[in-house]
């Protein structure tokens, strides 16, 4: 009902960046999506990749920080105003989301959040039936 996704913490400076895409591109690891929160100092890249265990000890192995965790990643009908309707049930069951962001994949919608409720979102998900990835499609 999760699927893994990379966080690493990437100093906020000329090149870093470029570190990271590098060593994914020299493994071989297709990013399937990512987002990057940044702050004065530092960004938070997150990436949902193919083989994303590898990927994580392959930017270890590089000297990156990078930590491996659990997201959710639910299937958004194909409609203006999916990901609301999607957000609306998590609310609904008070599951607080402490970060989210979607992206498409095989033509369909997907959203990805972090809640620290994990065991009530799997209920919730579980009873409404909501689709969602597993780490098998990821590739």
């Amino acid at each position: 009902m999760t699927i893994p996704q990379l966080t690493i913490f990437i100093e906020n400076s000329s090149g870093t960046l470029s570190m990271v895409l590098e060593q994914m591109k020299r493994s071989h690891i297709q990013m399937i999506a990512c987002t990057i929160a940044d702050t004065a100092e530092y960004g938070i890249f997150r990436i949902i990749c193919t083989e994303p265990r590898r990927a994580c000890d392959c930017l270890k192995d590089a000297g990156i920080a990078v930590a491996l965790s659990n997201v959710f990643a639910l299937e958004l009908d194909n409609h203006p105003g999916g990901a609301a309707d999607v957000v609306k049930v998590l609310s609904d069951a008070g599951i607080d989301i402490a970060y989210m962001y979607a992206f498409l994949l095989d033509g369909k919608g997907i959203l990805v959040f972090r809640t620290d409720d994990e065991m009530k979102a799997r209920e919730v998900i579980a009873d409404r039936k909501l689709g969602h990835l597993t780490e098998k499609d990821l590739g």
